[in-house]
């Protein structure tokens, strides 16, 4: 592990749904109680990437596509001034695994009970259940006000 020990990561989850946005905000909340540092992760995936017939999309596509949205998200949710303390990253891959790996060594790993996709009455989406018993480090799954 080539990190700094003593820093103190805080590693959150965002893919646009509205408990990604609560996971951002608590994030940045308790980064800033311990003096520690926010890394927002992005995933992408392509749908039937991983079937028996390659996708027919250009595949940089989807990451600028996120890398935008994702810069945007982070102004409209934090504001200027806060999204540019975040570091950000897209990384193209499973959700649940990207973010096992990005959140190695880290203080705390923040998401969203449920993403995007997902079925309304679930209390857990499938990524923040699988990183739930996963992760070497805490997990936080922060609940939208709304759900």
């Amino acid at each position: 592990m080539d990190k700094d020990a003593s820093e103190r990561r805080v590693v959150v989850g965002v893919d646009g749904s509205r408990s990604s946005y609560e996971a951002l905000r608590w994030g940045v909340r308790y980064a800033d109680l311990v003096g520690g540092s926010v890394e927002a992760v992005a995933v992408w995936e392509l749908p039937g990437l991983y079937g028996w017939s390659a996708p027919a999309v250009d595949m940089d596509v989807d990451e600028d596509e996120t890398r935008q949205k994702m810069d945007q998200e982070l102004a409209d949710v934090l504001g200027a001034d806060a999204a540019g303390s975040v570091r950000t990253r897209v990384v193209h891959g499973n959700p649940a695994d990207v973010l096992l790996r990005a959140a190695d060594g880290a203080e705390v790993l923040v998401v969203g009970s449920r993403g995007r996709g997902g079925f309304a009455r679930a209390l857990l989406g499938s990524v923040s259940q699988h990183v739930s018993q996963h992760a070497r480090c805490p997990v936080v799954i922060v609940r939208s006000g709304q759900e």
